[in-house]
């Protein structure tokens, strides 16, 4: 399994925790604000996070500590995305 982490601040000027687990092949995210305690789990992710976690998992891939087949999982649900907006 492996797990990647970011922050983010929000429109409101909110810190946002957001954690991408990839096992099995399949990315599943979670996130929540820094005030709150329990995490808010996505069944589908959406397209702002996605082309997050790609430039994340891209830059990871560039210093060899991520697979190629990363990369290519989540270029597919970008696209996917796309198509859904």
């Amino acid at each position: 399994m492996k797990k990647h982490e970011w922050r983010e601040t929000t429109e409101e000027g909110e810190i946002r925790l957001v954690t991408a687990l990839h096992h099995a092949g399949k990315w599943q995210l979670r996130s929540r604000l820094k005030s709150e305690r329990e995490w808010t789990e996505f069944p589908v992710i959406s397209l702002e996070d996605l082309e997050t976690l790609h430039d994340i998992i891209s830059k990871k891939y560039r210093r060899n500590r991520v697979p190629h087949s990363h990369v290519l999982q989540l270029d597919a649900l970008l696209e996917a995305a796309r198509r859904r907006k």
